[in-house]
């Protein structure tokens, strides 16, 4: 089976050194094979253009092409597989249409008759750039129906990554600027800026391929868990490992460790949760037995593209597996259900005053703690950035909602737009959920940092409780709904996973 890389468009002009030509991992293409098809071999086998690499020359590219000019698609994205049966497309990956419904379409919106597939398009040519530099000789801005990244967006996404460590960091903007590719751009930029790629020795080709990978296998049709979700909740993380208790006690594989699990802590997520799964008798329920369905889906997910891409394969085989273990133990710790048990362990050691950073799985409970504050972390946002959160994951949960009722499901918690609001579910998410939370961790790690975030709560609370007038009589209800969801009994799910068994 061939393997074809999507490589970017470069000057075809540009020199080839000769001993670049000798190298291995030289890969042909024929100018009348397709590369979104499954070409013929014999085709391959008449050399049309030549594209070779190698990671210590820091994964430099070379393309001269001596034929007809051939389009790839976008830099380092999902590799093209080319398959003995033409025309086979198999199912999306970790997509499961349940009961009728299709989780790749969940939160779709219908397009009209004759609307052009913008964003597919967008994707297809993400990342190319114009050979002209300037725009003066690309013509006028109507003759380009594409929003390419250019030199200008990429020098504004540049601008924007030497800020990333500031609290008010706008993941939205940057994810327009990167043409929807904030993941890869922004976990990349980190991996590099903590000299991980150097230190672990990381073939930079094998890193970009799984972090494109990690981003195309998020559902950005979901309104709140997507890719850009994962990358503010990676931005966040690394703000949390600047603080200088962090700072000086976590070791290189500790921080390696919080970055993947940041960017992998929802990968694959179907738009729905955990009691949808279960209610809907769903295969991962089973699989799971009812305990931490989608984490460990997350969890899961994040191991297989790591050995599909062979991140890690040059390590020992106990060290690969000691950072997979590690990892699901990082993802598992943000399941909701499980919050107000971790909660209650990071309160004891604050008041016994027993956490030693020296000692290695007290930094891996801190850096539990500091992913689950990185996961809910957006009440704790300046207002313009978390009032989009907010509509977003309030629209997902009504979304599912919606579904429940035309299925004649029972309807989840907080998902039930006729009996809640925006306002209701932040005001009670921020008092029951949000605040005890970053309360602790401001016990723990008392900084500037810590102090803003809970100032930027207090404010967002206030201006939610403003938009609902009656929030003194859905205070109860949305009481009772979280505590439904935060303290759902771990034996209970156990007793459900037994009964399945």
């Amino acid at each position: 089976m061939e393997l074809c890389y999507q490589l970017p468009v470069l000057p075809l002009d540009r020199p080839v050194p000769k001993h670049v030509l000798s190298r291995r991992g030289a890969i042909s293409f024929s100018s009348s094979s397709s590369l979104f098809g499954a070409p013929d071999p014999r085709q391959l086998s008449q050399r049309r253009g030549a594209i070779s690499y190698d990671s210590s020359d820091q994964t430099a590219l070379y393309i001269r092409m001596l034929g007809a000019c051939v389009i790839f698609k976008q830099l380092f994205s999902r590799d093209v597989r080319v398959r003995s049966q033409v025309g086979f497309e198999p199912e999306r990956r970790g997509s499961h249409p349940y009961l009728g419904i299709d989780f790749r379409t969940l939160h779709s919106r219908a397009e009209s008759a004759g609307s052009i597939p913008v964003r597919r398009i967008r994707r297809l040519f993400s990342f190319q750039r114009h050979l002209l530099p300037s725009r003066l000789l690309r013509g006028p801005p109507h003759l380009n129906p594409l929003h390419i990244l250019d030199e200008d967006y990429c020098g504004q996404a540049k601008c924007m990554l030497e800020k990333v460590g500031s609290w008010n960091f706008n993941i939205f903007l940057f994810d327009r600027l990167t043409n929807g590719n904030s993941l890869v751009y922004l976990t990349f930029n980190l991996l590099n800026q903590y000299g991980l790629i150097e230190l672990f020795q990381l073939d930079m080709v094998k890193v970009r391929r799984f972090l494109v990978l990690v981003q195309e296998d998020y559902h950005n049709q979901n309104p709140y868990h997507n890719a850009v979700h994962a990358a503010d909740v990676t931005q966040a993380m690394h703000c949390y490992l600047r603080e200088p208790k962090l700072a000086q006690s976590l070791t290189s594989c500790d921080i390696l460790l919080g970055l993947l699990a940041a960017a992998t802590h929802d990968l694959d997520h179907p738009g729905v949760n955990q009691p949808f799964l279960i209610k809907t008798n769903h295969y991962l329920a089973a699989l799971y037995r009812n305990t931490s369905v989608l984490e460990n889906h997350h969890w899961r997910s994040a191991v297989g593209l790591l050995r599909e891409t062979e991140v890690f394969s040059h390590l020992p085989t106990e060290d690969s597996l000691s950072i997979e273990r590690q990892l699901g133990s990082l993802i598992l710790a943000t399941d909701i259900s499980r919050q107000n048990e971790y909660l209650s362990r990071f309160r004891t050691h604050l008041d016994e005053d027993d956490l030693c950073l020296g000692n290695a799985s007290h930094r891996h409970f801190i850096l539990q703690m500091a992913l689950k504050c990185a996961d809910i972390c957006n009440p704790c946002r300046p207002w313009e950035l978390s009032k989009q959160w907010s509509e977003k994951v309030t629209d997902e949960f009504f979304h599912q909602g919606d579904i429940e009722k035309k299925h004649k499901l029972e309807v989840s918690p907080l998902c039930d737009r006729e009996a809640n609001t925006i306002s209701s579910v932040q005001i009670g998410f921020m008092t029951y959920v949000v605040e005890p939370l970053f309360a602790e961790w401001a016990r723990f790690s008392d900084t500037r940092l810590s102090q803003t975030m809970l100032g930027h709560l207090g404010l967002n609370k206030a201006s939610w409780s403003a938009m609902e007038p009656e929030a003194s009589g859905s205070s109860e209800e949305g009481e009772s709904e979280l505590t439904r969801v935060t303290e759902e009994p771990s034996s209970r799910a156990l007793s459900q996973g037994s009964q399945k068994s």
